[in-house]
């Protein structure tokens, strides 16, 4: 398989080599004491527990230093995305507390999070840049909540997950740069299933990420979301969503071949798993206006033994 499948991919793995470039990059391990900090990153693992189960349940398939690393990420992500939320704020203002954050004296929920995440990027050497282009990815949702092209939509996908995926190689460790178009795409195809799981709930804080030309391919408009009705014309473009995205997962599956064995199965258990949850989007006749599609613990608990040998001998087409 060459490097890019889409063009798409090209602007995308650009923004992804930018991250390498600041080799004068300096990174500040926070000046706090050890129990402060075990503190930060016990609040990143709470967080992380409380708002992804399908993470959490991954990431503790990873060595001990390595999990709590990547629940420092996820918790700077998800106050990064909250954050959108609150209009009187902009993420963008958080940025000097997250590059540089200095001991608390009376520490507030975010402080917890910039004190272990500067940890974390310390300790694993992660690009700042990386940082920077996912407060701008989050920033979109302020100003933007309608999407074109399918084209377009990438480019948000990249900046909210792609970018969550070339932080974690560098916890996890990789070969080399041959692996950045396998995260990208990996990042997409999360995203994606993200995407296609929530559109009810997106609806009703007054966003849309379908691109629009491919709603009216099938013949729906913004007004079939508002109605909610599952008609034939829905599952038809349900079924194309659905397709595309685990097209994406099979063309990113074999990059996991490029990390460092510890970190293999638990990126395939997240890629595993959540694909799984477009099953259940089917299983509920992409009824996604009421229903939120999700996998039982039971379930992922069966998939995992099957993951573990498909992680460690590859998936097909894995790089030699």
């Amino acid at each position: 398989m060459g490097q890019f499948i889409y063009e798409w991919e090209k602007p995308l793995y650009l923004l992804a080599f930018q991250g390498t470039e600041d080799k004068e990059q300096v990174h500040k391990r926070p000046a706090v004491s050890d129990q402060l900090l075990s503190q930060a990153y016990q609040y990143s693992q709470k967080v992380t527990r409380e708002n992804s189960k399908t993470f959490f349940f991954a990431s503790a398939l990873l060595p001990k230093a390595k999990r709590r690393a990547v629940r420092a990420l996820y918790a700077f992500c998800r106050i990064a995305d909250d954050l959108v939320d609150q209009k009187d704020k902009d993420p963008r203002e958080m940025m000097d507390l997250w590059e540089n954050p200095s001991p608390p004296d009376d520490p507030q929920e975010n402080d917890w999070v910039a004190l272990a995440w500067a940890d974390t990027r310390k300790n694993y050497q992660i690009p700042w840049r990386y940082s920077q282009q996912l407060i701008q990815g989050v920033s979109q949702d302020i100003s933007k909540n309608r999407y074109q092209h399918f084209d377009e939509l990438t480019q948000y996908c990249y900046g909210v997950a792609s970018t969550v995926g070339l932080m974690s190689m560098h916890i996890i460790g990789f070969r080399d740069q041959s692996a950045y178009p396998y995260a990208i795409r990996l990042g997409v195809a999360l995203q994606l299933t993200n995407i296609l799981r929530d559109i009810g709930e997106d609806w009703q804080s007054g966003r849309v990420y379908l691109p629009e030309a491919e709603l009216k391919d099938f013949d729906l408009s913004y007004e079939d979301l508002a109605q909610g009705l599952v008609t034939d014309q829905w599952r038809a473009f349900m079924r194309y969503q659905i397709a595309r995205n685990r097209r994406l997962y099979a063309e990113a599956k074999p990059g996991i071949a490029l990390l460092n064995r510890d970190g293999r199965f638990a990126i395939a258990a997240a890629a595993d798993l959540y694909e799984a949850i477009l099953s259940e989007i089917e299983i509920n006749d992409y009824n996604v206006f009421t229903h939120r599609a999700s996998v039982k613990t039971s379930t992922k608990l069966k998939k995992l033994p099957g993951i573990w040998k498909r992680a460690m001998s590859g998936y097909p087409g894995s790089p030699a």
